[in-house]
């Protein structure tokens, strides 16, 4: 449970608020390269609560600029990208990436004083289709080097998804461990589990039927976030474990997306439009080779061509009564990303965690948010908080990994965390219990 306040610290992330500052402090995700293909129109868009359009300029480098321009307020997303940059449809004025005024041509001499003026702009980076912008004071930090970025075009997978809530309580549903059981749970002899991607003769992905073992779940902090297990037992002789991670601020690495367990993983990036609504942000990678289109689409079939859900809040996600007797757990087809958006977005815009209970299973939960307190204390007092990146030494992320594997039911959990801390931390941290 967080107190009133500390749910505001965390939830309200406009200009100027604590949780927003943290925000600021990271590179995140403001459009997919596909919205702005080379030669294409300026984007209008919004994040962390400020309206913003996005542009490439004539050698297709991408700029975001305040939306309104400096003169007299005009959108600048009607503008005309020419001559270098950015220029408004009201009187001309002509604004490069870093936002500043190139050209007054209704002033003489251009604008003696245009140098003056220097419009809101952040920087921008493009890398494996996504355009990401720092929108935090100073120099930016690094941009980390995820394994998701360095892997071939082709075994990557990206798309992106809108919500009606709260950025914070989508990124937690990434961090449950239980909720898969029963959320996301095929039926016994459901026609609909068959489109799973296998892992091996009895199992399909994700490995969730109708047996529900309550796991025991194990944290610990790490120099990117709180890395979480979850051991699960299957019967006498063999113990399942599963491995997800909070990425902080805003972000998580888990199982699942078009990816067989253990040979990549999904990355959430769940970044604010304003205080309610966000956009989820999937990035999912293999290593052994391309990634099956055929399932991707399917991942993404689920949305519009503006990425919003076909099933939503409005039309009730088109739960269907019938197949939730004879086919899946919800009533809401096979498509999990479709069942997290009605577990989000129905706890309200924003959830009210005054009101909830949380349990043993949510110690990753409590774990993150514990994290996320100390972060914006980190900012007010003038620090970097976990996982800015300011050396290329701090950009590796080898202990950064999913894992789904099975143990023998006589390993005890400490040996087991003790061998994998040794095969992923050179300086292992301490196992929260």
């Amino acid at each position: 449970m967080l107190s009133r306040d500390q749910n505001d610290l965390l939830t309200r992330i406009g200009p100027g608020t604590p949780g927003g500052e943290l925000l600021r402090r990271y590179w995140q995700p403001a459009a997919l390269s596909v919205e702005l293909p080379p030669g294409g129109y300026p984007l209008p868009l919004r994040l962390l609560g400020e309206d913003l359009v996005l542009f490439r300029d004539g050698r297709g480098r991408p700029g975001l600029l305040g939306l309104h321009c400096s003169h007299r307020g005009t959108d600048l997303s009607y503008g005309r990208v020419a001559d270098g940059g950015l220029r408004c449809v009201y009187h001309g004025w002509l604004y490069d990436i870093h936002g500043r005024c190139l050209d007054q041509p209704g002033e003489p001499q251009g604008g003696a004083r245009r140098d003056q003026i220097r419009h809101p702009a952040y920087p921008c980076v493009e890398r494996a289709g996504v355009i990401f912008a720092y929108m935090g004071p100073g120099a930016p930090p690094l941009f980390p080097n995820y394994e998701f970025f360095a892997v071939p075009d082709g075994h990557r997978w990206i798309h992106k998804y809108y919500h009606e809530c709260s950025y914070l309580q989508a990124n937690e549903g990434n961090l449950d461990p239980v909720h898969p059981l029963f959320l996301h749970r095929f039926l016994p002899g459901s026609r609909l589990k068959q489109s799973r991607v296998p892992i091996d003769q009895e199992r399909v992905t994700p490995a969730y039927d109708n047996r529900v073992q309550p796991p025991r779940v194990e944290t610990e902090e790490t120099d990117y976030g709180v890395r979480i297990y979850a051991f699960y037992r299957v019967d006498a002789e063999r113990t399942a474990v599963r491995s997800s991670n909070f990425v902080m601020p805003n972000l998580c690495a888990v199982g699942g997306g078009p990816v067989p367990p253990g040979d990549g993983y999904l990355m959430n990036w769940h970044v604010p439009i304003d205080d309610t609504h966000h956009w989820r942000f999937s990035m999912a990678f293999k290593r052994s080779g391309p990634i099956d289109q055929a399932h991707a689409r399917e991942r993404a079939s689920v949305t519009t061509a503006d990425f919003r859900f076909i099933r939503n809040r409005q039309n009730r996600y088109l739960q269907d009564r019938a197949e939730q007797r004879t086919e899946t757990f919800s009533g809401m087809g096979p498509i999990f990303v479709v069942h997290d958006s009605c577990a989000s977005e129905s706890a309200g815009e924003i959830q009210d965690r005054t009101q909830e209970h949380l349990v043993a299973s949510d110690r990753g939960i409590a774990r993150a948010r514990r994290m996320l307190l100390r972060a914006v204390q980190n900012v007010q007092d003038g620090e970097d908080p976990p996982h800015v990146i300011r050396t290329a030494e701090a950009n590796r992320f080898a202990t950064l990994n999913v894992t789904d594997e099975t143990i023998p039911a006589g390993m005890s959990i400490d040996d087991y965390l003790k061998r994998r801390r040794a095969a992923l931390d050179p300086a292992p941290s301490g196992v929260s219990k």
